[in-house]
C-alpha cells in the first residue's frame, strides 16, 4: 500500500539524493507532497510564507523521510519539519495524526564513516552505533525508544533493528534499493498514534 510522504532535508546538499528517492519510488512517486526540482523557489519570501506552503504539504501526508547529511543541523527547517510531523495538527476540522519518520543517511565521501561507528557486541559481532553530534535531538532521541525495548540482544542492550526505533536510520544504498519496504516500516509505528514507542515530539 503507497503512504504519502514528504522529505525533510538540507536542499544545498541533498537534493541529488532527494531527487533519487522520488525516482526509486518509482509509480507510488504520485504520492509524494513535498518540494521537487520543479518547485517555486521560496527561500527569498518570508519565513511566515515559507512555514504556510510547508504545512501545505505535510498536513496530508503519513510518513516524513528525513536525510542525514552532514550539514543537516545547518538547515531553518529541518527539526521544525519533524516536530510539525510528530504532532497531531488540527486544521479546519481535520486532524492529520503522528507521521512514521525514517532517517535515510547519506553517502558522503564513498561511504556512511561520517555518521557511523562500529564496536563489537557481547557476541563478538560487529554491532552499528551513529553520532548524535550530527543530529537535531528530536532526532536521536526518537531513536532506540522502543517501550518497552524491543531488543535483538537483550544481554548486549542492542535494539532491534527497523523495530527497536520510532526514527530508524538506514543508508541510502538500502533504502532507495526498497523504499516501500521501509516507508512501510515507519508508516506501521505511526499506527494507534505510535504506541509501543516514548515519541519525543518537541525540539
Amino acid at each position: 500500500m503507497a503512504h504519502k510522504t514528504f522529505i525533510s532535508y538540507k536542499y544545498s546538499e541533498a537534493q541529488d539524493l532527494r531527487d533519487d528517492i522520488i525516482k526509486a519510488l518509482g509509480d507510488d512517486a504520485q504520492y509524494y507532497k513535498g518540494e521537487t526540482s520543479d518547485s517555486p523557489d521560496l527561500k527569498d519570501t518570508s519565513t511566515s510564507n515559507i512555514k504556510k506552503n510547508l504545512c501545505d504539504m505535510m498536513f496530508d501526508t503519513s510518513v516524513t523521510i528525513v536525510i542525514i547529511s552532514p550539514h543537516m543541523k545547518e538547515s531553518k527547517w529541518i527539526d521544525w519539519e519533524i516536530e510539525y510531523c510528530l504532532k497531531n495538527i488540527t486544521r479546519k476540522e481535520r486532524t492529520s495524526h503522528t507521521n512514521g519518520v525514517v532517517g535515510v543517511i547519506m553517502k558522503f565521501n564513498g561511504g556512511y564513516d561520517w555518521f557511523t561507528n562500529h564496536f563489537i557486541n557481547c557476541h563478538g559481532a560487529f554491532v552499528i552505533n551513529y553520532r548524535n553530534d550530527y543530529l537535531y535531538p528530536i532526532i536521536y532521541k526518537n531513536h532506540f525508544n522502543s517501550d518497552p525495548p524491543q531488543w535483538h540482544c537483550p544481554s548486549c542492550k542492542t535494539y532491534d533493528w527497523l523495530n527497536g526505533s520510532y526514527i530508524e536510520y538506514i543508508n541510502e544504498d538500502d533504502f532507495l534499493s526498497n523504499p516501500q519496504k521501509y516507508i512501510n516500516n515507519a508508516y506501521d509505528k505511526s499506527e494507534n498514534d505510535a504506541s509501543g514507542y516514548s515519541i519525543t515530539p518537541t525540539r
